[in-house]
């Protein structure tokens, strides 16, 4: 599944991101994933998120002080 994103965030829907969520976590749970495991995948995302922004933030000098 490849998920696409408007370059320009002012025009996203509000309802989308809730609406993937919702899809996502229905599959998982039709997959056999307990909510434990599901949990778990969400706290590996956020810490994707985490190093791709401290990347970005190291990469522009803005590092902590």
């Amino acid at each position: 599944m490849a998920l696409t994103s408007n370059p320009d965030p002012t025009q996203r829907d509000p309802r989308a991101l809730k609406i993937v969520a919702k899809s996502i976590y229905r599959e998982l749970v039709d997959g056999g994933f307990v909510e434990q495991d599901v949990i778990a995948l969400a706290g590996e995302l956020l810490s994707l998120v985490a190093s791709g922004v401290k990347e970005r933030r190291d990469e522009h000098g803005g590092g902590d002080a």
